[in-house]
C-alpha cells in the first residue's frame, strides 16, 4: 500500500494536496479505494458550501459498498472534480491523482495537525509504503 510522502491524511482515509492559490485538493486513499473495489458513483459537495472539519460532505459508491467522504478541514469548497461523475474509475486507476473536491481552509493550521504518510498507514496497519 502506497501513501505519498507529500499529502497528508486522515483517520478517514481521505487525503489532502496544498495547492498553489491556498485551497487543498481532497481524495480518498489507495487503502479506502482497495476496501471498496469498483467505484461507480461520486457525489461531491457543490462549491460554496461551507464544511466544519469531519463533516461528511460527500460520497462515494462501488459495486460492494458506499461510503461517506469527510471534510478533512474546515473551510469553504470552491471546486468539485467534474469529470468523476462521467468516469468514477479513475479513482480506481490513480487514486492519488483523481481529486474529488477543493476547500478554501478557515484555519491552515489544520492541514498541518492531519497524519502524515508514516502516520496514516500505521493507522491503516501497514508497515510497508
Amino acid at each position: 500500500m502506497s501513501a505519498p510522502e507529500h499529502l497528508k491524511y486522515t483517520s478517514s482515509h481521505e487525503w489532502v494536496r496544498r495547492e498553489a492559490d491556498g485551497s487543498v485538493s481532497i481524495g480518498i486513499t489507495q487503502h479506502a479505494q482497495e476496501q471498496l473495489g469498483d467505484v461507480v458513483f461520486i457525489d461531491n459537495p457543490q462549491p460554496g458550501r461551507r464544511v466544519e472539519q469531519g463533516e461528511e460532505c460527500g460520497v462515494i459508491e462501488s459495486v460492494k459498498a458506499a461510503g461517506d467522504i469527510h471534510a478533512p478541514v474546515s473551510g469553504e469548497i470552491v471546486a468539485a472534480n467534474a469529470e468523476l461523475a462521467d468516469v468514477p474509475e479513475k479513482i480506481n486507476e490513480d487514486p492519488y491523482a483523481a481529486w474529488m473536491f477543493r476547500i478554501r481552509p478557515s484555519d491552515p493550521a489544520q492541514i498541518d495537525a492531519l497524519l502524515d504518510a508514516a502516520g496514516y498507514l500505521k493507522a491503516v496497519g501497514s508497515g510497508d509504503g
